[in-house]
């Protein structure tokens, strides 16, 4: 398959890469607040400052905890989540060398980082976005983008994200030693299979939260023990309990029926 064919095919099926993409021009002046909670997902964020002459790509790793930023000066960003185990064969680096880490795309591309932020900053739509990034991944694509371990990472991932909760059942449905199966996530997904069902965990209850108040029932219906559970769970991945985290999604600075949970 030749190179233009190659850049149709990615084009056509980035769908099967990427997961969500995110478009954002904070008005001027306002700060951009970026929130990255433990998810198992490694992404791209392209930000054009204000002007939208310079701008910047860096590699979002997959997150232990959660990170939280903000950043004046932006015209514009886009952020690309990458479904899990696809690092290795787009970015070129095992994802577990971008566990916790935001570093420059240049570092992990060198010049080819620096002409995509180049290519992105001369973009005139979502869809312009989407295509200069598809090309970029395409030339940077290892072969086979199929390898066995990832293919292993994926499966594992729908299963856990389909609700099976223990790594052992993941193994033994997947014909594998739950050791070969920890090897494989780490390298392709960043986090072991245990810490990306924690992640599934503290997404459902993110969820959950947008449409329910009753944090005893979230905390069953997400898979944790009890509501004393999902408090610790979010005490340690996000640093905050699941109230404050509610308060500062929703940027109300009063008491809401649903900030308790434990936040006031």
């Amino acid at each position: 398959m030749n190179v233009a064919a190659a850049m149709d095919l990615l084009t056509l099926t980035l769908p099967r890469f990427v997961e969500d993409v995110h478009v954002a021009a904070p008005p001027p002046g306002q700060a951009f607040d970026v929130e990255w909670l433990p998810d198992g997902r490694t992404g791209l964020l392209f930000r054009a400052l204000e002007g939208g002459r310079e701008g910047d790509v860096w590699v979002a790793g997959p997150r232990t905890r959660a990170i939280f930023k903000s950043k004046a000066g932006l015209a514009r960003t886009v952020t690309l989540r990458f479904k899990p185990g696809w690092s290795v064969p787009l970015l070129g680096v095992t994802a577990s060398e971008l566990t916790d880490r935001i570093v420059p795309l240049e570092d992990v591309w060198g010049r080819a980082g620096r002409e995509l932020c180049g290519d992105l900053l001369a973009a005139r739509s979502r869809a312009d976005v989407i295509d200069r990034v598809a090309r970029a991944l395409t030339l940077r694509a290892g072969q086979p983008l199929e390898t066995v371990s990832g293919q292993l990472a994926r499966r594992a991932v729908r299963l856990l994200e389909g609700g099976e909760v223990r790594v052992e059942n993941v193994a033994d449905r997947l014909g594998v030693t739950a050791r070969h199966l920890r090897r494989a996530f780490t390298e392709n997904v960043g986090i072991g299979p245990k810490e990306f069902a924690r992640a599934v965990r503290l997404q459902r209850a993110v969820r959950m939260v947008a449409t329910s108040c009753d944090w005893a029932r979230i905390a069953a219906d997400a898979g944790y023990y009890d509501q004393a559970h999902l408090i610790a769970d979010f005490r340690q991945l996000v640093g905050l309990t699941p109230g404050a985290f509610l308060k500062r999604a929703s940027g109300r600075m009063t008491r809401s029926p649903c900030m308790r949970a434990d936040g006031g």
